[in-house]
């Protein structure tokens, strides 16, 4: 049976897995903190939810199976390998925290996302960042305007800067395809960093001069460690162009010589640990087999759901990558686009709607905590730091205020 009338066939139930597993990794660590810490049981949660599903592909559509699992091969494989060469480079130093300093942070981080991935950024910069602030006490907004930009934002540009790009690439999007989000990128970076300005002068004015004295007299020069990982970050762009399997062979080595050739310092001073890749490999081994029969199902009946406009990508897109992984949602409406029989040229998607998917995954990756990986990571960092970060509520509070307007000013200019 092909895919496209296994599609037409498949049950509706068979998605109740993929929600059930997308729904757990977003209510569980709310729920159930102590439960969710264990790895262990983070993988007896994914492999419940997907043992039904693997069996019925098993017996039904082996292949649909293994394409998953080769999709799922390559998407860790890459995480992998920037998460270990980014984990290896080290800037240190405590800068004058002056709103220009702060929102030159923000788009250096914005533009470097593009080529060491959200995380890379979030992991390089958030630390030196606090550190240049840490003299100045009305310094909240600052994590939550780098989880906005660096974090999420920023990385729209290239298939390495946010994951559901990557997969759009091994799905066949041309590598450089995501070079004409260019503008919506420059519209929506420009904005929340002139906002960010404007509301860190208005803090930076609320400082008392001694704490302000005492920044000017701290600062320390940046200086970065473990410059050899840029050379396997180019190694790894290199490895994009290569076809499978060479491709994740290239991962893998480069993710081995960043290990050989980095000081074991320049981890320790990182405070780099496995835990944060091991959660994304337990969790989407199961995401990547639940999410098949969906996927199938939207490709097969997208023109069943009446999304026929670009803002209605954009939207739906965007409002499920706030509360569960963008990687996925990413591919689901990635799948309804081919699936509405357009001969769009892009793969059969019409430019305009996958332009759309993209943003909308990429952007609205930063209304919550859990819409992306690094968020919760920055937010862990920052308390590190003594900040009381805001609550999840507390931030969607953040993120609707200032992103849900150059939302709708992306949504007027672009994708009307």
């Amino acid at each position: 049976m092909s895919a496209h009338d296994l599609g037409q066939t498949l049950s509706l139930w068979t998605v109740v897995p993929f929600a059930g597993l997308l729904l757990s990794i977003a209510l569980l660590p709310l729920r159930a903190p102590h439960f969710w810490e264990d790895h262990k049981n983070k993988g007896l949660v994914a492999f419940l939810w997907s043992l039904p599903i693997a069996v019925f592909l098993l017996f039904q559509a082996p292949h649909e199976l293994v394409l998953s699992m080769k999709d799922y091969a390559s998407f860790l494989l890459l995480l992998t390998a920037l998460f270990i060469v980014s984990g290896g480079i080290v800037l240190k130093g405590d800068l004058k925290a002056t709103p220009e300093v702060n929102t030159l942070f923000l788009l250096v981080g914005a533009v470097l996302a593009n080529f060491i991935g959200t995380t890379g950024a979030s992991m390089l910069l958030i630390r030196p960042l606090l550190q240049t602030n840490s003299e100045r006490r009305h310094t909240l907004h600052i994590p939550i305007f780098f989880i906005f930009l660096v974090s999420n934002i920023g990385g729209l540009l290239t298939p390495l800067g946010d994951p559901p790009l990557f997969m759009g690439f091994i799905k066949g999007v041309p590598f450089f395809w995501t070079l004409r989000l260019f503008p919506v990128w420059a519209v929506m970076v420009g904005g929340v960093l002139l906002m960010f300005y404007l509301y860190d002068g208005y803090q930076y004015r609320k400082e008392e001069c001694r704490d302000l004295i005492r920044d000017r007299r701290r600062v320390v020069p940046l200086r970065m460690t473990g410059t050899i990982n840029f050379l396997w970050i180019a190694g790894v762009i290199a490895g994009m162009f290569l076809p499978f399997p060479r491709r994740e062979g290239v991962f893998i080595l480069v993710s081995i010589m960043s290990l050989l050739t980095t000081r074991r310092q320049c981890r320790t001073d990182n405070k780099f640990t496995y835990n944060p890749i091991l959660e994304v490999a337990i969790l989407f081994a199961g995401i990547f087999i639940t999410m098949v029969p969906a996927l199938l199902i939207l490709n097969a009946r997208a023109a069943e759901l009446g999304f026929s406009r670009p803002w209605q990508f954009f939207w739906g897109t965007g409002f499920l990558s706030s509360f569960l992984d963008n990687t996925p949602t990413y591919l689901a409406f990635f799948s309804m686009g081919q699936g509405l029989g357009l001969n769009g040229d892009v793969l059969g998607i019409p430019s305009i709607f996958l332009k759309a998917i993209s943003v909308g995954a990429v952007f609205m990756g930063a209304n919550s905590y859990i819409g992306n990986g690094p968020n919760f990571m920055v937010k862990v960092i920052a308390e590190e730091y003594k900040l009381k970060m805001p609550s999840f509520f507390g931030y969607m509070a953040y993120s609707f205020a200032m992103l849900i307007p150059l939302y709708f000013v992306v949504t007027f200019l672009f994708f009307r």
